[in-house]
């Protein structure tokens, strides 16, 4: 068997094993194909060609193949050499196709043994198989009269050994194709019941499905009746309390006749005061029209006034903020001036030659062309007693609550106010503004208008 396996691995190297199975002779269909010219002996040496036809009883599939057999074998595992089956073209349902199959002589078996081709499908099972045949060549000596007895005996035996097999293989044809037959059938019974049994699951789902679907109405009726009963309960409640309504009503109704005449006699005067009421009314109607108006308009202008008030608020508190900071600055300032008055009196004291000196020819202030905002204690010095003058000076330094950048009196108010708003953020629904160092405050506040 190992020499058959690499004997059919050489013939094509790209196929994969034919598929075998281990079932016996008595699990095949030997009728579904049939082999035709199949010649008693091949010449070795030379490729054949295996003739069969394909009967209305088989489908041919991707794997079906065809073997050579040694008589005598059990299974399909026990194949020589194999060849892979054509697929037809065109395959009809109610006719018989003709194909055929090429073995190379290089993969053929070399002895004189007897031989069979077997048609097996992807399964494994054989669909049929040929008379036996042998690998020799047909010489004169098989045509002349064997004169020794020994031979003469010897052929008769292997004659008899041959229609022994033949009979033995004829009544296997026909036991084998009674068995297909009936299994055709047990297969036509049992799709037909595979048919009714796929109908009876495809009802039982659908039965399934409206019995669920009463289960849930018969619920949803249930409930239903529940509310009914209740409904009902309470209507009846209701009855009673309008039959003793009716009762009392009725008592009423004698009270309400005996007064009618009297109420008819209101009622024109009823009618007159309606008609001013009307009159009235609709005079008040136009004024309310006029108030909505106006009280929309003034809807508009409280918001337009919301908005300035908002801006203002923010403003007020910038301008707070620089004011603390020009209080603070001015405080320093206003401390560092006590400080030279301080240090100028002692000086003073100490030396009044040298104040009298100086009161006679002031010293010239020293220049201040360095500094960026002129010298803050040349002032002092020049005049002490100028202290308003100096806190004057000292408000007139402007200081960015931001970034602290100081900005002198001569810069432009304007020109303060655009620094200070480079630093902001205006929200352009509520105009509210948020330094720029706080940007994921601002843009949150803005997601936040875009939610309401």
């Amino acid at each position: 068997m190992g020499a058959e396996f690499s004997q059919t691995s050489r013939m094509d190297e790209n196929s994969n094993e034919p598929p075998t199975s281990a079932l016996l002779l008595e699990s095949c269909h030997f009728s579904q194909v049939v082999f035709n010219n199949v010649e008693k002996f091949y010449v070795p040496g030379g490729d054949i060609t295996c003739y069969y036809t394909l009967t209305q009883n088989i489908l041919p599939r991707g794997k079906d193949w065809v073997g050579i057999f040694r008589v005598g074998w059990k299974t399909t595992r026990e194949y020589y050499t194999f060849m892979w089956a054509p697929l037809p073209s065109d395959i009809p349902s109610d006719t018989t196709v003709q194909q055929q199959i090429q073995f190379k002589a290089y993969y053929l078996p070399k002895d004189d043994e007897y031989y069979q081709f077997c048609y097996v499908d992807q399964d494994g099972l054989v669909r049929g198989a040929s008379v036996p045949f042998q690998f020799r060549a047909e010489t004169e000596d098989d045509i002349l009269v064997v004169t020794t007895q020994g031979e003469v005996e010897e052929i008769e035996i292997q004659n008899k050994n041959l229609r022994e097999e033949n009979e033995e293989l004829k009544a296997s044809c026909a036991s084998l194709q009674k068995q297909n037959m009936d299994l055709q059938e047990e297969i036509k019974n049992k799709q037909e019941l595979q048919k009714k049994l796929e109908s009876l699951r495809s009802n039982t789902e659908k039965l399934e499905q409206e019995l669920n679907s009463l289960k849930k109405e018969n619920k949803h009726l249930k409930e239903l009746g529940d509310c009914r009963e209740a409904e009902l309960h309470q209507l009846k409640e209701q009855i009673q309390n309008m039959t003793s309504d009716k009762e009392y009503l009725e008592t009423r109704m004698k009270t309400v006749l005996d007064h009618m005449d009297q109420l008819q006699s209101q009622v024109s005067n009823y009618e007159k005061e309606v008609e001013n009421l009307s009159r009235m009314d609709h005079a008040k109607t136009e004024q309310l029209e006029s108030l909505k108006e106006e009280n929309h308009q003034l809807h508009q202008q409280n918001c337009d006034l919301m908005k300035d008030l908002e801006e203002q608020k923010c403003l007020f508190q910038i301008l707070e903020v620089k004011k603390k900071e020009a209080d603070e600055e001015n405080q320093k300032l206003q401390e560092k001036h006590e400080g030279l008055v301080r240090h100028l009196s002692q000086a003073r004291e100490v030396s009044p030659f040298s104040v009298a000196s100086q009161a006679q020819a002031p010293m010239p202030a020293p220049r201040a062309e360095g500094l960026l905002f002129g010298n803050p204690y040349c002032a002092a010095e020049a005049n002490l007693g100028a202290g308003a003058a100096g806190a004057a000076d000292i408000a007139s330094l402007r200081k960015c609550p931001m970034c602290d950048e100081v900005f002198p009196e001569e810069i432009a108010t304007s020109q303060y106010e655009a620094h200070v708003q480079s630093h902001l953020l205006e929200c352009p629904v509520c105009s509210e503004s948020f330094d720029k160092s706080k940007k994921q405050v601002f843009d949150d506040h803005v997601f936040c208008h875009g939610l309401e």
